[in-house]
């Protein structure tokens, strides 16, 4: 799978375009639609992954969704297990804390993870927003942590960064 981000919006927010062959998914298309159809081009999009509904996570969502007619997995539409579309094979795992409907999507094999606002490099996401909570934000790392796999996690803002690099050196681990 490849795996291309698209840097949108005032927030600077990270949109993965993920490509098997001549097909793709869309996570978290934030903002600047036309700048995320100009990365697609002609390959044909299976659905739209939505990790949270902060606006700069789904800023582009509605015009992406009518213009490509598909479906969008998201915490309302999700339940945690493995899903299939097409070539794509994932886990959705929930994770609040950031908000109640953060989730993160597990590519095992492939060994990524995409995680929104759940986890950055040497950080977390705020909990001091509405629907954020610290008791469950400390719930959800205790569950990613339980994954023994090096897994790479692709965030909402910022680089990516490694499960065992967070591990050992993210203070909220």
């Amino acid at each position: 799978m490849k795996i291309n981000r698209v840097v949108v919006g005032q927030l600077e927010e990270n949109c993965y375009i993920l490509v098997i062959d001549d097909k793709c998914l869309i996570v978290d298309p934030g903002d600047e639609a036309n700048k995320i159809i100009d990365e697609i081009g002609s390959l044909k999009v299976l659905g739209i992954l939505i990790t949270h509904h902060h606006f700069d996570h789904i800023g582009a969502l509605n015009e992406l969704k009518e213009k490509y007619k598909v479906d969008v997995y998201d915490f309302n539409s999700c339940e945690e297990k493995e899903y299939e579309i097409g070539q794509f094979k994932f886990s959705v795992i929930y994770n609040p804390g950031h908000t109640k409907d953060s989730i993160s999507f597990y590519f095992k094999k492939d060994k990524v993870m995409f995680v929104g606002d759940f986890v950055f490099h040497l950080s977390v996401g705020r909990v001091d927003l509405e629907g954020g909570n610290f008791e469950e934000m400390e719930e959800s790392i205790d569950k990613l942590k339980k994954i023994n796999e090096n897994i790479t996690l692709f965030p909402g803002h910022g680089s990516k960064t490694t499960l065992n690099f967070e591990k050992e050196n993210n203070p909220y681990f």
